[in-house]
C-alpha cells in the first residue's frame, strides 16, 4: 500500500467493550504531532493524521472501563476513513459472541472495500474477524482470547508469538498483540506513513516501546483438557505434579497400561504434542514461574524442573520461549524503586 498524502483520516471505534486506556492512548499519540513537533524537528509541523472517535450511534458510549466517551460521529454518518482501528476489548469470561455489533462489522467491511486499513489492538481483532476479511490470513492478539478466537474463526491463523502482524494483499490488515502492544501499532503506523525517524522521535518523547521480544516468552502453556480421552487426561494431571521425575515419558507409558506406540499416538492426537514435547513445555512453564517469583539461581531452577545439565536447560528454554532464562527474569523483574523496602 503506497502512503497517501497527509493528513490521513484515522477512525477509532468506541464500543461498550472497549478499554479506555488503549482508545485514549492511541488517540493522544496520533493527535500529538502539532505539540511534539515544537520539541523535535524530526516531526512534521503539519499533523499527518486527523483522528476521530466513531461508534454505532452519535451518543456517548459507556466503555468497559466504566467511563462514557463522547464520539465525533456515528459510522452511518461517516464519509469513509483511511485507517480504522478497533481498540482492546474486555469480554466477559473471555467468550466472544459474534453478532454483537453488526453495524460496525458492516462499516469495517465497507471502508476496507474503499481502500482503508483495518487495525486492531489486543482483542479488537475479534470484531474485525467477523467481516470475513481475515479468512486464511495470519493475525495476532492477546493470548487470553485465543480459545474463543479459534472457536469462532477456525480459518484464521493465530500467531500468538508475534507482537504485530501485517497481512492482506496490501498489508492493510494490521493486528497487534496483548494490551500494551497498542504502542507497537501506533509506532508502526507512524513509521509506515510518516517515516522511521518520526516513529523514533515519537517513541523517545512519549517513552513508548517496541516490544521486540514478541509475545512468545509470555504466552502461557494451556494444553487442551476437553479432548475426551480419559487416559490422556490422567497422564496430564500426573505430569502437572511429577514433571521433574527422571524418565517421565516411560512413567506415563507404564501408568497408562497401553503399548508405548499406542499411548504416544493417543497422547499426540489428544493434546497436539508428543509426550516428550509436552513434558518440555510443562517444565519450562514451571521454570518461568520460578524465574518470575523467586531469586533461585538458574542452575537450581534447572535441577528443580528435571534437568541436571543447566546448559541443556538453557538451550531448551530459549528454543521454546525465544529468550534466555536470564533475559526472561530481567524482563519481569521489579525495578528497584518498586520493590518493598
Amino acid at each position: 500500500m503506497s502512503p497517501k498524502v497527509p493528513p490521513l483520516r484515522v477512525s477509532l471505534l468506541v464500543l461498550p467493550e472497549a478499554g479506555i486506556g488503549s482508545v485514549s492512548g492511541m488517540f493522544d499519540t496520533l493527535s500529538s504531532f502539532a505539540l511534539l513537533s515544537t520539541f523535535d524537528d524530526a516531526l512534521p509541523s503539519t499533523p499527518p493524521f486527523t483522528v476521530e472517535l466513531v461508534a454505532a450511534t452519535a451518543d456517548a458510549v459507556p466503555t468497559a472501563s466504566g467511563i462514557a466517551l463522547p464520539v465525533h460521529r456515528a459510522v452511518s454518518a461517516s464519509d469513509g476513513t483511511d485507517i480504522a482501528i478497533v481498540p482492546s476489548l474486555a469480554v466477559e469470561r473471555a467468550d466472544w459472541q459474534p453478532g454483537r455489533h453488526p453495524e460496525l462489522v458492516e462499516w469495517l467491511g465497507r471502508v476496507h472495500g474503499e481502500g482503508a486499513m483495518l487495525c486492531s489492538a489486543c482483542s479488537g481483532v475479534l470484531l474485525i474477524a467477523e467481516t470475513g476479511l481475515l479468512s486464511g490470513r495470519d493475525v495476532t492478539m492477546h493470548p487470553a482470547y485465543a480459545a474463543t478466537f479459534r472457536s469462532n474463526f477456525p480459518d484464521v491463523r493465530l500467531r500468538l508469538d508475534e507482537t504485530l502482524v501485517a497481512s492482506g494483499d496490501r498489508g492493510e490488515l494490521v493486528t497487534a498483540g496483548a494490551s500494551a502492544s497498542w504502542h507497537d501499532l501506533v509506532l508502526y503506523l507512524v513509521a509506515r506513513h510518516v517515516g522511521p525517524t518520526a516513529a523514533q522521535a515519537v517513541a523517545k518523547f512519549l517513552l513508548l516501546q517496541w516490544h521486540t521480544d514478541g509475545q512468545g516468552p509470555y504466552v502461557p502453556f494451556h494444553p487442551p483438557r476437553d479432548h475426551g480421552d480419559a487416559i490422556v487426561v490422567e497422564a496430564q494431571e500426573w505430569l502437572q505434579a511429577k514433571y521433574a521425575v527422571a524418565a517421565p515419558v516411560t512413567e506415563l507409558v507404564e501408568r497408562s497400561g497401553l503399548p508405548e506406540r499406542t499411548f504416544k499416538r493417543r497422547f499426540a492426537r489428544a493434546t497436539g504434542y508428543s509426550p516428550i514435547a509436552y513434558v518440555q513445555r510443562v517444565r519450562v512453564e514451571e521454570a518461568k514461574r520460578r524465574l518470575e517469583r523467586t531469586s533461585e539461581p538458574v542452575d537450581e531452577i534447572s535441577y528443580a524442573v528435571g534437568y541436571e545439565d543447566p546448559a541443556s536447560f538453557r538451550r531448551l528454554f530459549k528454543r521454546i520461549t525465544g529468550v534466555t532464562p536470564g533475559a526472561y527474569r530481567r524482563k519481569l523483574r521489579l525495578p528497584a524503586f518498586a520493590r518493598p523496602g
